[in-house]
């Protein structure tokens, strides 16, 4: 089935130019110029990614993508930033209010397709099937669910991805590097210091039930998941 990529831009130019590679690539654009419009386009039928603009009119793409993270509908969409914010305590923000990647303006569409198609491989990046428990966790691997006993845990994309990785290789330290190839799947496009922003969404999604405490930093190595405090 084709994938949808909703493009959030209010520049029409750099709409119809990344439509135009996300056409060539075999997947089906659609087109927003702003926050109000994506929702639109979102409750027609849900896209397979976001490329969201960091600077919208009206509500921000930030803070947008805070808000398609707290919606249970679109939580688990990937989202990658296109923004003219090069600083790292910007790209940091972004991470951390939930997005998969960013793209810093401008950037080439070759660049941007690359980008996507990591996001994607990393999405479907998923080898268990079945139940996986641990600790008083519980992933459903088919339904993409977490669970604290019979409590249902939010969880975006990314952090979903790690705790699968931690929870069926537990008790053991990896480094932030071992963690991009196994999570991230070792692409050349994401930064170690993207591990930290991760890392720490992941305790505060753990934190309402009480298991943030197994997410565990190992100083001067990386982290590790126990269940032993």
């Amino acid at each position: 089935m084709q994938k949808r990529i909703l493009i959030v831009d209010d520049e029409p130019s750099i709409r119809d130019m990344v439509a135009f590679a996300v056409r060539r690539s075999g997947w089906e654009p659609i087109h927003a110029a702003d926050a109000q419009a994506a929702e639109l386009a979102i409750a027609e039928k849900i896209p397979d990614l976001i490329l969201l603009d960091w600077m919208l009119p009206g509500l921000s793409g930030l803070e947008y993508a805070r808000r398609l993270r707290r919606d249970q509908l679109t939580r688990e969409i990937p989202i990658i930033m296109l923004t003219a914010k090069g600083e790292e305590a910007d790209r940091v923000g972004g991470l951390e209010a939930g997005v998969d990647d960013y793209v810093v303006k401008p950037f080439s569409t070759r660049e941007l397709m690359a980008r996507i198609k990591a996001v994607f491989r990393r999405s479907r990046g998923e080898t268990v099937e079945g139940t996986v428990e641990l600790g008083g966790l519980r992933m459903d691997t088919v339904a993409h669910r977490v669970f604290a006993g019979e409590r249902p845990v939010p969880i975006g994309p990314t952090e979903y991805r790690l705790l699968l990785f931690f929870m069926t290789h537990p008790e053991r330290v990896y480094t932030r590097s071992q963690l991009l190839d196994h999570v991230w799947g070792g692409t050349v496009y994401v930064e170690e210091r993207t591990v930290d922003v991760h890392i720490r969404r992941l305790r505060k999604t753990l934190e309402p039930f009480g298991k943030d405490a197994m997410v565990q930093t190992v100083r001067g190595v990386g982290y590790r998941f126990s269940v032993k405090t």
